[in-house]
């Protein structure tokens, strides 16, 4: 969330970035909130001090053995007015949490300024994009020719929005979890985690889930427990409450966790196949940096991330995110996007995101300067190291031969037990 000091100081510009991340919250409330509660919070203390003079009255008077009734009847009145501003200033300060939960990030200045995906402004293309003899299929005549994805058998397990892999395709979800895991641990310096996928009310607001999005959550009915959305959400909460010496930081962690998503918003979009799931898997990294680095290590991440698709020799393309399109909770964002020639399009594999301190004060995530000993607040990112399904699509689609097999990127075949390609296994 965003310092209140900083929403008072600077109306114009939170109003503009809400204009520009096309937030409709009144800001204006807030503020007028904010007044009001200070203006009590001065009249209370007011109040406070006459009580304390008038306490020191009413003993000495009590000492000299003389009547203090009336100070002391005037002094409960004195009390109960100071009671009552404090329940006004407690229902003030909730509101004013209500509203300032739902106050998006303030955009980077770097990043393009427009009201959607439109506005992305691509920084990078790496790869070239296949070039068949054929006509290539896509995931889903793939999959089911080779008998390594079964759509009808997810939906009847779970409905629509499912996946589910067999044989050499369930194979090729474990082997990406360890290729990705090994290279961002023995590489990139990442400490591994395995994380809980239900988390609690409190940890899906510290990274910016809740309140806005909970429609697109699942939750449970019983208890009040979240299915992860992302690894982000529990790693992140690693360390809240926490803080660190500054020496500690940077700290990086990556984990593999299934994730989960109603796609409440989802109407009208591409469902079919692994293009839009419920479930799907993920490697994500986390980082907990000091606020001068974050941006270098924003780079760092991505080019972490860049590594995974380079070692498949998969195409793909780099965008910076507009005002329009970044997330409520982030600063600065890249998103990756793979190239699926069976589909004929680019597919978001990842999104590489610098929060600032936005996530950390709503976690209270802080460490101490060596210097001065004054407490800040770490600048916290996260990125997708990948997510599967969509890559999955990529490998694939693009990997596909003249005969309907996959081969097998080389840089995997180590996890396939040294498979090179895909075929049809008889029943």
């Amino acid at each position: 969330m965003l310092d209140i000091r900083f929403i008072r100081e600077n109306p114009d510009k939170v109003k503009q970035a809400l204009k520009n991340k096309n937030s409709k919250l009144d800001i204006d409330e807030l503020l007028n909130l904010d007044i009001e509660r200070r203006k009590l919070l001065v009249k209370a203390d007011m109040l406070k001090n006459t009580r304390n003079i008038e306490s020191n009255e009413i003993a000495m008077l009590k000492k000299q053995g003389k009547d203090a009734t009336t100070k002391m009847n005037e002094m409960k009145a004195v009390s109960q007015k100071i009671k009552e501003i404090d329940i006004k200033v407690g229902d003030i300060n909730r509101k004013i949490s209500d509203i300032a939960l739902l106050v998006p990030n303030i955009p980077h200045s770097s990043i393009p300024i427009g009201p959607d995906a439109t506005s992305n402004e691509i920084v990078k293309e790496w790869g070239k994009l296949p070039n068949f003899s054929f006509n290539p299929l896509n995931h889903i005549e793939i999959g089911e020719k080779l008998g390594i994805m079964d759509f009808l058998t997810a939906t009847k397990l779970s409905g629509s929005g499912f996946p589910f892999f067999m044989g050499d395709g369930a194979k090729m979800v474990r082997a990406l979890i360890n290729f990705m895991i090994e290279l961002h641990v023995k590489k990139h310096g990442y400490k591994e985690v395995w994380p809980p996928v239900l988390v609690s009310n409190k940890s899906m607001t510290t990274t910016g889930q809740l309140p806005k999005f909970e429609e697109d959550m699942y939750k449970l009915k019983d208890d009040d427990l979240y299915l992860i959305p992302t690894a982000e959400v529990p790693v992140t909460n690693i360390h809240r409450d926490d803080t660190f010496d500054e020496e500690d930081l940077p700290i990086y962690y990556t984990a593999y966790t299934p994730c989960f998503r109603r796609e409440a918003g989802s109407y009208g979009k591409d469902t079919k196949g692994l293009s839009r799931v419920h479930q799907f898997d993920k490697v994500e990294m986390v980082k907990f940096v000091r606020p001068e680095t974050s941006y270098d290590e924003l780079e760092s991440l991505l080019a972490n991330a860049e590594e995974v698709l380079q070692l498949l020799k998969l195409p793909y393309r780099v965008q910076v995110l507009s005002t329009g399109d970044i997330s409520f909770a982030a600063s600065k964002c890249y998103d990756i996007e793979l190239w699926a020639a069976g589909s004929a399009t680019w597919l978001e594999v990842s999104s590489c995101s610098n929060f600032e301190d936005f996530q950390a004060r709503r976690g209270s995530i802080k460490f101490k300067s060596k210097e001065t000993g004054k407490l800040s607040y770490v600048h916290t990112l996260n990125g997708s190291g990948v997510a599967f399904a969509r890559l999955i699509i990529a490998i694939v689609e693009n990997y596909q031969t003249k005969e309907g097999f996959v081969e097998i990127p080389k840089a995997l075949q180590p996890y396939m037990g040294g498979e090179k390609i895909i075929k049809p296994v008889s029943k």
